[in-house]
């Protein structure tokens, strides 16, 4: 007589889940980083985005001070959006995007678009 071993065994099951769960837990940290990649991307586009307008601003008035968002979109871009005026003045500017939990800042008008606050 023999015995019909059909299936797995336990050991196989649990090597199994155990793979599992580790191509889970690697395929999750991706697209964390992913998520995290694209809300920066956002934030940054967004400032490239009013930079043009901004700069109109400037050379219908002659300087920056009294720049404002509602500004900006009502007279130059309606399209600007999720962008925040932290300062103007006459001849500098620092603009913000927040998205997600990162926020970006540009001291303007040649700053690099940082992570750092503007001073």
């Amino acid at each position: 007589m023999s015995l019909n071993e059909d299936g797995f065994t336990l050991v196989e099951l649990v090597v199994v889940l155990v793979i599992l769960t580790i191509l889970t837990a690697v395929a999750f940290g991706f697209s964390q980083g992913a998520r995290e990649r694209a809300s920066d991307a956002t934030a940054e586009a967004n400032i490239r985005t009013a930079v043009p307008a901004i700069e109109a601003y400037r050379a219908d008035t002659g300087t920056y001070a009294g720049m404002t968002l509602v500004a900006l979109q009502s007279q130059y871009s309606p399209g600007i959006a999720g962008i925040s005026v932290v300062s103007s003045g006459a001849s500098a500017y620092c603009v913000s995007a927040s998205v997600a939990d990162a926020t970006w800042y540009k001291a303007g008008p040649s700053g690099p678009i940082t992570k750092t606050a503007c001073s």
